[in-house]
Parts: structure tokens; sequence; C-alpha cells
């Protein structure tokens, strides 16, 4: 177990709030920056989306799940799979960590208040163990608040012991905090406008929550519920399920990507761990509502094992990674289909090929535009005492437009651009 005495026991102020800055400090074009991570190293490089450049390596927790930036764009949140929670002020100069804490043992979710009038008061970190989430304070990580999330699975209604705290988001039109927890398949609506008085409205979905994204109007979170081969549509506005849809085995769409389709309207992808497939899911239920919460296309990919999927609005491509398939050819390469000719096959990218690395599996995991929309960045994750890169693909040509090496990336996996993680652009 780990209460509030344990978590402030770890808990560090570096730079108190008013020593921090009042204005940015540095030269650095923050909204096209990438925080990269560094995975076994327990870092993130700080990478600057204009020139390719290696700005920073800011020491965090292990293996760092997700980058959250702030409301304000001002901070950057890391939280580690061991709970380190580190609040970086890209302000300074050079951007450093102002706050620290340790949340639990393992964790993967860390968001900040997103609501109007309320940015950047609160963040709140869900951790695997203990079976719990802490609301803390958005400047300094005091803890403030914790709630376990033991108790009854959806449908059986039998009680859980440690039902582990997944995805996070923040609702844009309350002021709640989206919690998904994992083994009992509830979404937890955390209204963090009276701590003291805390309301949560319960939310039964589907259980194995795991991770998901908005929808491009941001209403609409949609949510995988991986082991149950579904993903769960969660109203922010109205608080409460919109759907449940099926899909194929193991979704993983990451933060999953939107994009108007030629024949359905708005739709939201996800690809999967299990097999080799695509869902589109209609989005739209004002303007296409026939389409709306169904799944309206498959597409086949290259192969199953795939982690994140993503597209940008200004581009007309979607992007399927497979890091995790058992043979190299597809392990190391992406799927890219024509959004506006969906029935076309899809074109093979070899990625791995391109960075020219001589040794180790060559993962290709998880691509992530640039602020533009222009060009797309893929990590080529080899073992920690492998050489690794980052490729960065022109989204017109699907050509190569640069090869990032250095002996600073160990291990790179999971890339955060600051503008689109900021305004929900996926």
């Amino acid at each position: 177990e780990y209460g509030l005495e344990d978590m402030k026991a770890t808990w560090k102020v570096h730079v108190p709030v008013a020593k921090r800055p009042t204005k940015k400090m540095n030269d650095w074009n923050i909204e096209n920056l990438f925080s990269v991570t560094l995975r076994d190293s327990g870092e993130i490089a700080l990478i600057d989306g204009d020139n390719y450049e290696i700005k920073s390596i800011i020491k965090t927790g292990y293996a760092v799940h997700i980058s959250r930036i702030s409301a304000s764009g001002r901070y950057l949140f890391t939280t580690g799979r061991d709970a380190r929670i580190n609040l970086i002020d890209l302000w300074m100069n050079p951007p450093t960590t102002v706050a620290e804490i340790d949340t639990g043992i393992e964790a993967r979710s860390v968001e900040t208040s997103k609501m109007k009038g309320w940015e950047d008061k609160y963040a709140i970190s869900g951790t695997y163990w203990p079976p719990q989430f802490v609301i803390m304070d958005g400047d300094t990580l005091e803890p403030l608040k914790i709630v376990g999330t033991r108790g009854m699975t959806v449908g059986t209604q039998e009680y859980h012991p440690e039902p582990r705290v997944a995805a996070i988001v923040a609702s844009h039109f309350k002021p709640e905090f989206v919690v998904n927890v994992k083994e009992t398949g509830q979404v937890l609506m955390v209204d963090y406008s009276d701590l003291k008085n805390l309301k949560i409205t319960t939310i039964e979905a589907a259980r194995f929550l795991h991770d998901g994204g908005f929808d491009s109007t941001g209403r609409y979170f949609l949510v995988a519920a991986n082991a149950s081969n579904k993903v769960a549509v969660i109203d922010t506005k109205e608080g409460k399920l919109a759907a449940l849809v099926e899909t194929g085995p193991t979704p993983h769409p990451g933060r999953g990507a939107n994009f108007v389709h030629p024949k359905y309207g708005p739709v939201w992808g996800t690809s999967h761990l299990g097999d080799d497939t695509v869902a589109l899911i209609g989005t739209d239920p004002v303007k296409h509502p026939k389409n709306a919460w169904k799944l309206v296309q498959t597409l086949e990919g290259q192969g199953g094992g795939s982690l994140f999927i993503k597209t940008h609005k200004k581009s007309h491509h979607l992007y399927v990674d497979s890091p995790l398939n058992p043979d190299d050819d597809i392990m190391r390469s992406i799927a890219v289909f024509d959004i506006n000719n969906l029935d076309k096959e899809y074109k093979v990218l070899p990625i791995a090929e391109w960075a020219g690395l001589k040794e180790g599996a060559q993962r290709v995991v998880q691509g992530e535009f640039n602020k533009q929309g222009t060009e797309i960045w893929f990590s080529v994750w080899n073992a920690k005492n492998q050489e690794s890169a980052i490729v960065v693909v022109d989204d017109a040509t699907l050509k190569p437009k640069k090869i990032i090496k250095d002996k600073r990336l160990i291990t790179p996996t999971g890339k955060f651009n600051v503008f689109n993680t900021q305004n929900d652009v996926y």
C-alpha cells in the first residue's frame, strides 16, 4: 500500500513557484518540441522539431509511458512505469524538473486539468499498484486526494482486489478527470471542483480498459477494452456511456486516429495486437447518425502486433506500426493507407532499413507528427546496449527526410509533440 505519508516522503519541489520565471526564458520553439521516451535509461530527450537537435536529456522515472502537456503549454508531465512523476518547466533555460513525486510502485497515467477556469490547477496520477489514483497540486505535485479503485467488476459484479488505473484524460466540458479502471471495466468521472466533497460518476463500460483518445470534437473519449475486444465510447459532456463497439482482437489504439472518411464521414481508428486489422468507427452522431458508434470499415494491414495508429488533419495518410509482430520485415516497417482511397493496397515503408542500423531487433514504433503536419517521426527501437534511431518521414513523398542518431538515444520509444499533445491532435 502507498498512502499520503509515503508519497510526501518522496515529494520534492526543486524550484518553488515563486522562483520560477514569469515569462519564457529560452528561445526554443516549444510548440514543435518532441518529448521522446528513452525507455531503458529512465530519461526523456527533448528534441527540436525544426532542426532535429537534441536540446536536452532529462532524468525521469523508468520507462516513461506518456508525456502530457499542461493546458497552458508551459509544463510537461511525465510518468515512469515506476510511478515517478516529473514536472518539467518548459519556460526555464534550459527546461528543468521543478518538482517530482513517487505516486506508487507502478503506473501508466498522468494528466492535468483542462476545463476553462481550471487550467493547470490540478494534476492526477493513476497507478497500477496500489490500485488508486491521486490528485495533486498542478504547480507543485503536492498530493491532495487519494482514491482507491478496488471494487466490483462490470457484468459479473465480482470483487476485484487490484484493478489497475489505465488511461486518464481531462474533460473539456466539465471540471472532471476521466479515469479508466482496467480490471473492473469502470470509467470514473472524477469531479475535481471540490476535493473535500468529492463526486465521482461511475460508468459501466467493459473490462480491461486500456488506452484511447478523443474524437475530433473533443467530446467523446474512445477507449479500448482490449481483452474484451471492444471500444467504449464515453460522452464527457453528458457523463455517460454512448456505446460499446466490437472490434478485432485486443485493440491497442494509443490515442487512435481521427480523419474524415470519404464515404462514412468522421471516424476514429484503432489497430490491434491480435490481428492485422484496422477498425474504423463512425464518430459523428449529428451529421452521420447512421454511422455513429458503428464499425463502418475494417482495413487489412500487414500484420498483428500493432501498438499505434496515426494520422493528422493535414495528411491523407494513415500510418500503422507492428513492433510486436514476430516477423522481422513486418516489425521493422510501417503500413501506410491512402485515406482518400482506402480500398487501395497499403504501402510499406522500410523504416528500419532507412535507419541503417547494423544489429538488433529494430522494432519500429509510434509515429508522431510535427506541429505542421508535414512529417512523421518513428522510433527504431533496439536494446539498451545497441544503437537505436529516429526516422523522420516526409508525409508528402513518404520518403526519409532525416535520420536522427546519437549515443544518448537509448531505447527511444514514445514521442510526444508538445502542440499536438496539448491540443489532442491525432
